[in-house]
């Protein structure tokens, strides 16, 4: 596990304990906030999850390098069923995901891609705020002001993100991004189109968990 990572959970878990009287549970929280995002079709006989945290400059590459070839051959073809999975290795990316879950499930996959695209710009910009120029980013994405400022400081789907992230930690020994797991089989690292097509045939030979 990453140290900003350890310094993310420290600094929030004991605020979230503290909270826990006040933060509504799962069942009452809002489906499209703790919905995973996915693309493709959930009948597709290999599922990939990608674990992934939006200031991670590997994802940021794979995202805009092989994600877009990956839909084309596989996902849009209806034989990969895609599907996101926060782990947000620092507080930035902790609010980028909050905000991501936020905006309605058509525009999840462009904010995150403009996100990953463009970390230069936002989150490792020396000049910047991270957090004021991911607002601008939730602007465009057709998020207000106001709504920004509510959502950021939002305990309930903070907690969903990191609930779903720590349960990973523990159960898949997920500690760095980007990490797939294709039919239950966990690949560590950026992958190439050549990798994830050997892992793809590798997972057809096992079934999809259930």
């Amino acid at each position: 596990m990453s140290i900003t990572r350890r310094s993310l959970l420290a600094s929030v878990l004991p605020v979230l304990t503290i909270m826990a009287t006040k933060i509504p549970t799962h069942a009452e929280i809002p489906k499209k906030f703790s919905t995973p995002r996915t693309l493709g079709n959930s009948n597709a006989k290999v599922h990939v999850e990608e674990w992934f945290s939006l200031t991670c400059v590997h994802c940021g590459r794979f995202a805009h390098d092989i994600l877009p070839q990956i839909q084309k051959k596989y996902i849009d073809t209806g034989k990969v069923f895609y599907i996101f999975k926060d782990f947000p290795l620092d507080k930035v990316a902790l609010k980028a995901a909050i905000v991501a879950r936020s905006l309605p499930v058509d525009q999840y996959k462009p904010f995150i891609t403009a996100l990953l695209s463009n970390l230069d710009q936002w989150a490792f910009n020396e000049n910047a705020d991270p957090l004021q120029e991911l607002q601008k980013y939730s602007i465009l994405a057709g998020m207000s002001k106001e709504r920004f400022q509510q959502v950021t400081h939002d305990d309930a789907i903070q907690k969903i993100i990191l609930e779903e992230s720590n349960y990973a930690e523990k159960h898949f020994k997920i500690d760095s991004t980007p990490t797939f797991i294709f039919n239950g089989k966990k690949v560590v690292g950026e992958l190439t189109l050549d990798k994830f097509d050997q892992e793809v045939n590798d997972a057809l030979t096992r079934t999809v968990p259930s």
